[in-house]
């Protein structure tokens, strides 16, 4: 009985102090930690939303630039940071899934993380280079089939979502493709363009520009409709494909255990100021389809992302 007394009084005790801890916050500056440099789409989201929170929460939003080994360097920081709500950070389907899936010495897991809002995410676009004699995705599929492993593309890097996603598309395809990576999806576009390499699942903001001046020809979206920017590009999904989807998604998380009255705050202020028609702009300028989600919706995401990409980089033997 004594036991079970003490307990209840430690608990509660507990439960005080974070109620009280989170009833202070924030009375000092928040630090976003962005695992990629500065000038990225990250780091646009990462203080274009800032700016919003230090309004909202009267207290500066420091954006700290920690790039490195695909995300992991930074991702790997604010996994080991206190979890008080002074240290959030950037994520995205690679930083969080894909990195941890494929490399299992990195120091973290999918689930080493607190879920705060989900952003929105980027389309990728299967393009070739004009020289390529394919303008569909089934001229694609032919083309590839007919010279097995001869048909190279582009990604930014083993453990990018591009490679994974030209992985799904050769396995659903029933074909081999030739990767050739790169450190950075921009680096992978330059040989596309020059002919060196003959295509790519590229991200909307490196390849549109190339699609309308007709350096690149696209073949497909790999969303589950057409997007806006590109209204003429039929779906992969809708190219013999039926539920082929791949997306490059970005949102806010936080360390392990960050007390749920500042999860909930962080949220709700983050998905308004996502929400707002400025920043929704802003993010389309970006090639980011605006989509904000409490943590709930982020944690199924991830949870469905890990789910997918998993099994298939085991059976492709991509995990180290």
């Amino acid at each position: 009985m004594v036991v079970r007394t003490t307990l209840a009084i430690v608990a509660a005790l507990l439960a005080f102090a974070c109620s009280a801890r989170a009833a202070s916050w924030p009375d000092h500056p928040i630090h976003v930690i962005v695992p990629f440099p500065a000038g990225s789409a990250a780091d646009t989201v990462a203080r274009l939303i800032g700016s919003k929170l230090s309004a909202k929460l009267g207290q500066p939003v420091v954006v700290d630039n920690r790039d490195g080994a695909s995300g992991a360097i930074g991702t790997a920081k604010l996994a080991n940071s206190e979890a008080d709500g002074y240290t959030i950070g950037i994520a995205t389907t690679t930083t969080v899934v894909t990195v941890p899936l494929l490399n299992k010495s990195i120091g973290y897991g999918s689930d080493d993380f607190t879920p705060i809002a989900m952003i929105g995410y980027s389309p990728f676009i299967l393009v070739v280079h004009p020289s390529v004699p394919a303008k569909t995705v089934q001229n694609y599929i032919a083309l590839a089939k007919s010279k097995p492993g001869a048909l190279s593309y582009s990604s930014d890097g083993e453990a990018s979502l591009a490679h994974l996603g030209a992985e799904l598309f050769a396995v659903r395809a029933g074909i081999k493709l030739n990767q050739i990576p790169y450190k950075s999806s921009t680096q992978a576009v330059v040989d596309l363009l020059a002919g060196r390499i003959d295509s790519q699942f590229g991200l909307l903001t490196t390849t549109k520009r190339y699609i309308e001046n007709g350096q690149l020809r696209a073949l497909g979206v790999t969303t589950r409709q057409r997007i806006p920017d590109l209204p003429d590009v039929p779906t992969i999904a809708d190219s013999g494909m039926p539920g082929f989807e791949v997306t490059l998604w970005i949102a806010f998380i936080a360390p392990p255990k960050l007390p749920q009255d500042i999860v909930d705050a962080l949220s709700n202020d983050i998905n308004q100021a996502a929400a707002e028609d400025d920043v929704k702009q802003a993010l389309a300028n970006q090639a980011i389809i605006a989509d904000p989600q409490p943590p709930a919706g982020l944690r199924s995401t991830i949870q469905k992302d890990v789910g997918k990409w998993g099994p298939l980089a085991n059976k492709a033997g991509l995990v180290q």
